[in-house]
């Protein structure tokens, strides 16, 4: 079984993979880390040597390869669910987490982010919030269709007050998916 994380990047999906993994024994993995490893080069470079098709299949490749692995926690790419093969592939292989967020929070995470600008090229002409806008429109229905849980991160969970830190999504996520998971509450450390 995998606990998959879906979301646009800048969401969360990587730093709350550690935690969860942590937590429950398993392996965190960053599919965008697969890929620059399995292409030996930054995603940027993938865009800017082959385009967007030659990276999203490379990434469907190493999904699948990941997806034949267990007990894994994956944070997938914010675009792998663009595929209907992954999306299909990524229920089948256990609980899908959307982890969202509004676009300004998103942006606002993005511009903190220094590895962001560095790895990942923009992926529309406009860039930065409208891209973010833009991009959403389309993936939110896609993220919606293949999600088993949906957990904001950027405002408070159900009966809290405070936007929740990673330790409190990590409790949340495995509070709502104990069932599916076969796995005992866990306790916060």
């Amino acid at each position: 079984m995998i606990l998959t994380l879906i979301g646009y990047r800048g969401t969360g999906k990587t730093s709350l993979a550690e935690p969860l993994a942590e937590r429950l024994g398993w392996v965190p993995v960053d599919a965008d880390v697969e890929i620059e490893g399995a292409a030996e080069c930054s995603i940027r470079e993938i865009f800017e040597e082959g385009g967007e098709e030659t990276f999203r299949k490379l990434e469907r490749e190493v999904l699948v390869d990941l997806l034949k692995q267990d007990r894994l926690v994956l944070a997938a790419g914010g675009g792998a669910i663009l595929n209907r093969d992954t999306r299909r592939d990524l229920v089948a292989a256990g609980p899908v987490v959307w982890l969202k967020a509004s676009a300004e929070t998103i942006d606002r995470r993005l511009h903190s982010d220094e590895t962001t600008t560095e790895r990942r090229p923009n992926l529309t002409a406009s860039g930065g919030l409208a891209e973010i806008e833009q991009l959403l429109a389309v993936r939110e229905p896609l993220y919606r269709e293949t999600a088993s849980l949906i957990v904001p991160t950027d405002e408070p969970l159900p009966g809290d007050s405070e936007p929740p830190t990673l330790e409190r999504l990590a409790d949340y996520i495995l509070e709502r998916l104990a069932d599916q998971l076969n796995v005992a509450e866990t306790q916060p450390c």
